[in-house]
């Protein structure tokens, strides 16, 4: 007679188990650490459903250091690699290239988002943090660099450096280039910005 009961309690259970798995997204993440990419410099995919759980997810498979703590705010990512927050320079990130309002535990990811992990020195003025670089292609072997600000907006990246598998390349005054005979992964820098994320 118990019998129905426990079979739909079961399932029930089972359904429960299962509910976190099915809110989660593949998305691409990146770690640019203060002086080097921490992981993800080509294109790493993770499975998340936050932003917090997409940088815990890419330090177990990029096996780097990740300490979060909490606080009365929520948690806190108070380092990653070797590099402790403190003072006016820590750990922040962006979704899609912009800075969420909210912790990373609650930025709900989709399929297809990107989450860029960052160290960043403010300027104690005004509290901004540096401008990220974004690289996208324009062609087979021709590319265009962007920079872009707290809100996601982006303008042509000026006067950025070329690296092409960790060795400079020349600069784009205007953030457009072609590269000719060399392979590898591109990225671009720039004083005061947070490098760019690479392309092959």
């Amino acid at each position: 007679m118990l019998t129905r009961p426990l079979v739909l309690l079961a399932a029930l259970a089972a359904l429960l188990a299962l509910a976190p798995a099915a809110h989660a997204a593949v998305v691409t993440v990146r770690v640019e650490g203060r002086t080097q990419t921490i992981w993800g410099k080509a294109p790493q995919t993770v499975v998340a459903d936050d932003a917090l759980a997409a940088l815990r997810a890419a330090s177990l498979r990029g096996e780097f250091f990740v300490d979060v703590r909490q606080t009365s705010f929520g948690p806190y990512v108070s380092q990653i690699g070797r590099y402790p927050a403190g003072g006016l320079s820590g750990w922040v990130f962006k979704v899609n290239g912009a800075s969420p309002p909210v912790g990373a535990d609650q930025v709900r990811l989709r399929d297809g988002d990107t989450v860029l992990w960052y160290w960043a020195d403010f300027d104690a003025s005004t509290f901004a943090g540096p401008a990220t670089l974004l690289l996208e292609r324009t062609s087979a072997r021709c590319y265009a660099a962007f920079s872009q600000d707290d809100a996601g907006r982006r303008s042509p990246a000026r006067d950025v450096r070329i690296w092409i598998t960790g060795v400079p390349k020349g600069t784009a005054a205007d953030g457009r280039f072609c590269v000719r005979g060399t392979r590898g992964l591109v990225h671009v820098t720039r004083a005061g910005a947070v490098r760019s994320n690479a392309l092959r």
